[in-house]
């Protein structure tokens, strides 16, 4: 049996904090949170778990996955 490496999959990490609850415009976009890129949604949304909820006490911080695989090939999505 051969080992094929996964496809790779990357995807993004990132957050801050926003003007409002109901909105996605962040309050300084120089202050945003860049935690990572990761080779799968799982290994992305363990991070992002573990970023949002080291931050539950501020009601406007927000953590976001951003498919970059979906970006770089539209076609795959």
């Amino acid at each position: 049996m051969t080992d094929t490496p996964a496809k790779q999959l990357p995807h993004l990490v990132f957050g801050g904090e926003l003007i409002s609850l109901d909105s996605t415009e962040f309050r300084d976009l120089e202050k945003l949170d860049m935690v990572g890129i990761y080779p799968n949604y799982a290994s992305a949304h363990a991070a992002w778990k573990a970023k949002a909820q080291s931050t539950v006490d501020n009601a406007h911080m927000r953590y976001f996955i951003v498919h970059l695989h979906r970006l770089l090939d539209p076609t795959s999505a």
